[in-house]
């Protein structure tokens, strides 16, 4: 909530605290939770597999009489480990340094969308998972806005494979992995094939085909995780 709110609520409650003390308040307590945030990320860049994410959020800019986009990075450890952590780290715009900046030396596995920001950090040995709800949440938007016979159908297929997840879900990586490559992978393959298909008998530019084309581009990505039962088939929440 911004200060000059707070600000507000206090005045209204009998009490005057002006925005200055409020933001004196805020640095200070930054400064003290500094060390345990460092601690937190040092032991989150311990992990193989994090979760990454970018977030606008409107920032105010006195000096301009308007709000600035500003972005909210967010780092998770992965979906399938024991620990659950996340940092958020606010930056100025959603340039990808910040994620370089903030990864530093780490060369893991990193589960994200397909912004652009992220492949510095591809280019430089991280692995990059991509995250199936992206890919269903193309095809559920499609589903929306009309019946559509093939977002119907992808969204059916795309159900069977998170279905196999909560089969995996208690199963050690090495297990989890196996049972992927026996239930998902055939399943994945014959979407492949099947988007493949449709996508020859609709034009150009169409809503079905944007839906098609993103996930065909993402393939690799969006299938990472059958090589490696420490991946999530997606991004968590955070």
């Amino acid at each position: 909530m911004p200060l000059y709110r707070q600000e507000g609520i206090f005045g209204r409650a009998g009490l005057a605290i002006p925005q200055s003390t409020l933001a004196q308040w805020v640095g200070q307590m930054g400064v003290q939770l500094q060390a345990l945030v460092d601690a937190l990320k040092a032991e989150l860049l311990t992990f193989p597999v994090l979760h990454a994410d970018e977030t606008p959020v409107a920032m105010l800019d006195p000096g301009a009489g308007k709000t600035h986009r500003a972005y909210l990075w967010s780092y998770s450890i992965g979906a399938h480990d024991p620990v659950r952590a996340v940092i958020y780290d606010f930056a100025d715009s959603r340039a990808g340094k910040h994620a370089q900046d903030f990864l530093g030396d780490w060369r893991g596995t990193l589960v994200c969308d397909d912004y652009a920001g992220y492949k510095a950090l591809i280019a430089k040995g991280v692995t990059e998972a991509g995250c199936m709800a992206h890919a269903r949440r193309k095809f559920f938007e499609l589903q929306e806005h009309g019946q559509s016979q093939i977002a119907g159908e992808a969204l059916e297929r795309i159900a069977a494979f998170y279905a196999i997840e909560q089969q995996a879900r208690e199963l050690d990586a090495e297990a989890r992995q196996a049972l992927r490559q026996t239930k998902a992978k055939p399943l994945l393959e014959d979407f492949k094939a099947w988007l493949l298909a449709c996508r020859g008998k609709i034009p150009n530019g169409s809503s079905s085909a944007k839906a098609i084309d993103y996930t065909l581009k993402r393939w690799a990505a969006l299938t990472h995780y059958l090589t490696d039962g420490r991946v999530p088939i997606g991004r968590v929440e955070m």
